[in-house]
């Protein structure tokens, strides 16, 4: 039982209109806009699913309801003393908030209110008193922190920081509560309660325990689904034979080990399993629907499925993106209704799912051939991909563990897959293909955890985030498209252009160890072959160690050729090996792949293979090659893997094959991705780098202070001042600028900032960037050169218009850097760095980072622009403070992270010396903030 009081009394800054009905309040308790952007859907601990909402006085009755099936301790404990019902005024005003001072959300499964949490703020503006009541039949679900989480996302909003409450001594489970969500709780014991008070903003703890809990819940969602042991699939009879029967038919001849049923109205032909008119007639508990019936059909047997109790649906009907508005209605109906059920659904549109575990044998799918058990995950969403991966893993030898199509994505994400692929033993390298993003910030925060422990490949295409396929709804970037491919680098994806690029790097690491490092030896049988890959490797950054060993097999033989291979992979200056053989015709490629297969085995290192050339495409060698000599056994491997949870095993011995490629290019390709993953993981630290001193608290109080003015869509320019006290409050320093009208006003302004030499420029953003076009005068040094100098910026910018101008201290020379962070719709903040000028605009030099970044995100942001060489020191030119840089981008990074209200922010020019770093000019701009897609609560993907 989780519950916690609070006082009934309202704080001074609630309102205390009374309403004119309990279904018609007044404006005064309810707001014009209801914040729809704080509805969620969410995972409890058992893998249902729930709705959460902000509280509306229509949930009278749902509450009176849930309060009529609770105990009498629970009601004690809530209320401090029993009470056998909630009085009309109570009612009233647990359901009547303003979502501001007041803030209740509720959480529902189908019609049943089963959670309800609180807060309202206190006569301290920054404070508000937190309280929850859980459904005794829904203890244990995980309810009272999921709410937690909401409120205090909410709170943040509001411009809350500090939570507080009193909770009876007794109720140790909602002290609890706050203490497991990695809250810094402080608890003081008066007149019987115990006082608790902790502040909201996310401690790494907090968000650490909000991740465990929101992995094992997503986790576990998506093992009912992969793991049943009922399936039921769902048909109609004018599309049996060719649709739910046959893929009934599949289901049993691939062996699936749990009970399998079908439910079809009307006749159909005599089938080996048994056929139902309904669920009604099912006695056993099922797991999983399978759904392959006409679009009108499809919600009425969902709703049939959640009235049973089915804890997952896979819809194969397809139909809802082809059909526009009215498509994409059906399909969002579809979702809510599975999710009122507390239900997960794969689909609409699915390929169908594939567990090769030999314990479950399930395969979902109509294809004639499936790949064989392995170690290799897949998730696609269309079922036209998911087909065209089948089949390429099939025709490569890549072992499947599972293999997920997603057909629209309306609810099972890759990010829920990546939950499940963590703590999956057979599972040891995991591949995606995405059409679209529903929740990036998720996905990276997700996939650089499981990245650290398992390769993720990714495959997207072009316009994967700034457009959506059909049948998907969410977001899209605004952002360039280097700042997805920022943010896929910065959690240790592998990146793939294709869905065989994918392949041919997930062939390399089902069946290779990884490699140490990135140094290679080449062995081929022609010179030129050899220079080539060579040549290759050294653009995608692969060191090449010995790039002459060439081999006669006419004249050596195999043995040669095993001694050779091997005296190269023994030196410990080899990591892997490149082995690229054209046609001979006293050798075959089998043989010579039998050999290089024996070799990677025995030195325990990776080795790729490419034949090109042969002409014949059945005599083609590509793919996975093993041989009967090399112990390969899966099953084994899956066994050594359950041993050996960490995959150790994986990095050092399990080699399970060659991988064999017909172009040498795609071979080294291949690798040099791995070689890069390897790279990111063994220097990954994984902390974000958070600046010392950042108050964001004072930060959010002067961002609230200038929100009201901000009209809808539109952006408000903030002017110096404000922007200094935010920079200000995360300890960045604003080097001061005064705006004048005449000269002696100017005089003046420059003995305020502390005399010459100072700069001259105008107030205007563009222009007083522009030194080419007179808009800055640099290096005056007395009010003589002063007063010339206005006098020459007016008539030089009297061309383009009339300036006010300004006077600020000039900064030491050096290096000068552009920062600029924006929130992005689809991304959230985004940050990108360059050096300053015309150049970097015209050849988009520009580096981006998603925040958090951690120091090594904000180490490969300097060094990505081809420019910022001169930080380090170039051509004579002495190096600056790097280290100064490094600690602005972190606190920008940070700023806008916390901040989602600054749409816009340039720190143009930051003026990097040899012993100072100083910020000259900054614009910022505020916005009615997007909702993240990724904030510290948990909400499913969308």
């Amino acid at each position: 039982m989780v519950v916690i009081t609070i006082s009934l009394s309202k704080g001074p800054n609630v309102s205390t209109s009374k309403p004119s009905s309990p279904k018609n309040p007044t404006t005064a308790e309810i707001p014009f806009i209801y914040p729809a952007h704080w509805e969620a859907d969410v995972v409890l601990r058992d893998g249902a699913t729930a709705h959460l909402r902000p509280v509306v006085p229509t949930d009278r009755e749902a509450l009176e309801t849930m309060y009529a099936g609770q105990s009498e301790k629970t009601i004690y404990l809530r209320f401090f003393g029993y009470k056998p019902k909630l009085s009309d005024k109570e009612l009233t005003r647990f359901t009547t908030v303003d979502h501001n001072d007041r803030v209740a959300f509720v959480l529902f499964l189908g019609d049943e209110m089963i959670g309800i949490g609180r807060y309202d703020r206190s006569h301290v503006p920054e404070e508000a008193e937190v309280a929850f009541m859980i459904s005794d039949a829904h203890q244990g679900r995980g309810i009272g922190s999921i709410l937690l989480e909401h409120l205090a996302a909410a709170a943040k909003e509001r411009g809350i920081v500090r939570f507080s409450a009193e909770v009876l001594p007794q109720n140790r489970k909602m002290l609890n509560v706050f203490k497991d969500a990695g809250y810094e709780v402080k608890r003081e014991l008066d007149d019987g309660f115990v006082n608790v008070q902790f502040e909201i903003d996310p401690t790494e703890r907090s968000r650490q325990v909000m991740e465990a809990r929101e992995h094992r819940a997503e986790a576990r969602s998506i093992a009912e689904l992969l793991a049943p042991q009922t399936v039921v699939v769902m048909g109609d009879p004018s599309t049996w034979e060719s649709g739910a029967g046959k893929l009934m038919d599949n289901i049993a001849s691939e062996g699936f080990t749990g009970d399998l049923f079908a439910v079809c109205p009307g006749d159909i032909r005599e089938q080996k399993y048994p056929v139902h008119a309904s669920f009604e007639t099912i006695e056993d508990t099922v797991d999983l629907a399978v759904i392959d019936a006409p679009i009108d059909r499809v919600q009425g047997l969902v709703e049939q499925c959640g009235r049973a109790g089915v804890r997952g649906a896979v819809v194969m009907t397809t139909g809802y993106a082809g059909d526009g508005a009215r498509g994409r209605t059906r399909q969002k109906t579809l979702v809510r209704v599975a999710r009122t059920y507390g239900m997960r659904l794969i689909g609409p549109a699915s390929f169908g799912v594939i567990n090769t575990a030999t314990d479950i044998k399930l395969d979902l799918t109509l294809t004639e051939h499936d790949p064989v058990s392995g170690s290799l995950g897949i998730f696609t969403q269309s079922s036209a991909l998911g087909l065209l991966l089948s089949n390429s893993a099939v025709r490569r030898g890549i072992g499947v563990s599972t293999l997920v199509s997603a057909g629209n994505r309306a609810d099972v994400s890759g990010n829920d897959l990546m939950q499940y692929w963590e703590d999956d033993n057979a599972t040891e390298v995991c591949g995606l293909y995405l059409e679209s993003i529903g929740n990036p910030r998720k996905f990276s925060r997700i996939a650089r955890r499981l990245a650290r422990i398992k390769p993720v490949v990714v495959a997207t295409n072009e316009v994967t985030g700034s457009q959506l396929p059909p049948g998907h709804s969410g977001r899209t970037s605004i952002a360039p498209a280097k700042a997805l491919d920022s943010m896929f680098a910065q959690s240790g994806v592998i990146r793939a252009d294709t869905v065989d690029q994918m392949l041919d790097i997930c062939q390399i690491l089902v069946t290779q160890p990884l490699p140490q490092g990135n140094r290679v030896a080449v062995v081929s049988n022609a010179h030129a072959l050899g220079q080539l890959i060579a040549e290759r490797a050294t653009r995608y950054g692969v060191e090449v160690k010995n790039s002459e060993a060439k081999i006669d097999l006419a004249h050596d033989g195999l043995d040669v050729l095993y001694d050779i291979v091997m005296s190269s992979l023994e030196g410990a200056d080899i990591d892997a090996a490149f082995a690229a053989f054209m046609p001979s015709h006293t050798v075959s490629a089998e043989e010579i792949a039998t050999v290089l297969l024996k070799c990677s085995q025995d030195s325990g290192k990776p080795v790729v293979a490419s034949f090109p050339g042969i002409a014949e495409q059945h005599k083609v060698l590509r793919g996975i090659f093993k041989d009967a000599s090399v112990a390969t056994d899966t099953d084994e491997l899956v066994a050594d893997n359950e041993e050996d949870p960490d995959n150790t095993a994986n990095d050092t011995t399990s080699i399970l094959g060659l991988p064999c490629f017909e172009s040498a290019g795609q071979a080294v390709h291949a690798m040099a991705s791995v070689m890069n993953y390897v790279q990111w993981r063994t220097s990954e630290s994984g902390t974000p780098e958070l600046p010392d001193g950042a108050s964001p608290a004072t930060a959010q109080r002067i961002i609230n202070e200038l929100m009201p003015s901000v009209a809808g869509e539109e952006l408000l320019d903030i002017d110096q001042e404000a922007t200094a006290r935010i920079l200000e409050s995360y300890g960045i320093s604003l080097l001061r600028s005064i705006a004048f009208e005449t000269v002696e006003e100017a005089q003046l302004a420059v003995q305020e900032l502390g005399g010459y030499p100072v700069v001259l420029k105008t107030t205007d953003i563009e222009m007083a960037r522009r030194i080419d076009l007179g808009g800055v005068r640099l290096g005056i040094e007395s009010d003589q050169e002063l007063e010339r100098e206005i006098e020459q910026m007016h008539r030089s910018l009297s061309p383009f218009g009339t300036f006010d101008l300004m006077v600020q201290r000039q900064a030491p020379g050096g290096q000068t850097a552009v920062l600029r962070a924006l929130e992005d719709p689809l991304l959230g903040p985004v940050v990108s760095f360059g050096m300053a000028g015309d150049a970097t605009v015209l050849l988009d030099d520009w580096a981006y980072g998603i925040p958090p970044l951690t120091s090594n995100d904000i180490d490969t942001m300097m060094r990505t622009p081809k420019a910022a060489i001169k930080l380090w020191g170039s051509s004579g030119v002495p190096a600056v403070r790097v280290d100064k840089l490094q600690d602005l981008i972190a606190k920008v990074a940070s700023l806008k992270d916390n901040h989602p209200e600054i749409a816009h922010l340039e720190l143009n020019p930051i003026m990097v010396a040899a012993e100072e770093l100083t910020v000259v000019a900054c614009h910022m701009k505020l916005g009615n903030p997007q909702q993240r897609t990724d904030s510290a609560r948990r909400t499913m993907s969308s």
